[in-house]
């Protein structure tokens, strides 16, 4: 039976996109991957090109809201920022809870060059992350 995981974030625009996309890749059909912020700021389009350069197709995400999902038994509940952790809700499920804090390239300034490097260097992060993860969990 798969395994169902949540990857929370604050806004569920960039990091917790970015690992829902790997972790659909890196789990296959071992788990079905859901991901929600506390609030939601819609798909960063920078999070779609910088997952499309690594050939996955992440523009039919939509960014959903914790809400959506309190009826659903997780078994894993990722956080991938700390203001999510913090403010995550209580689930009443047994889902075992991670947490790892990567920074939010949203909030880099500079030229459209840097923007996009910060992208691409959370992104690897993010992926080695998930990679590990699928390895060690599922």
């Amino acid at each position: 039976m798969s395994k169902k995981i949540l990857v929370l974030c604050t806004g569920n625009s960039c990091r917790s996109q970015i690992a829902e996309g790997y972790l659909r890749y890196f789990a296959k059909e071992k788990a079905k991957i859901y991901s929600a912020g506390v609030e939601t700021h819609g798909v960063n389009p920078k999070a779609i090109a910088t997952m499309k350069e690594d050939g996955i197709d992440i523009s039919i995400h939509t960014s959903n809201n914790i809400e959506e999902y309190k009826n659903i038994a997780f078994d894993f509940v990722i956080t991938v920022c700390d203001n999510a952790k913090e403010r995550c809700p209580f689930f009443p499920s047994k889902a075992v809870k991670f947490h790892h804090n990567f920074p939010d390239p949203a909030k880099t300034t500079g030229t459209e060059d840097e923007i996009l490097e910060e992208f691409r260097k959370v992104r690897e992060q993010i992926k080695n992350y998930c990679f590990k993860f699928v390895k060690e969990n599922l």
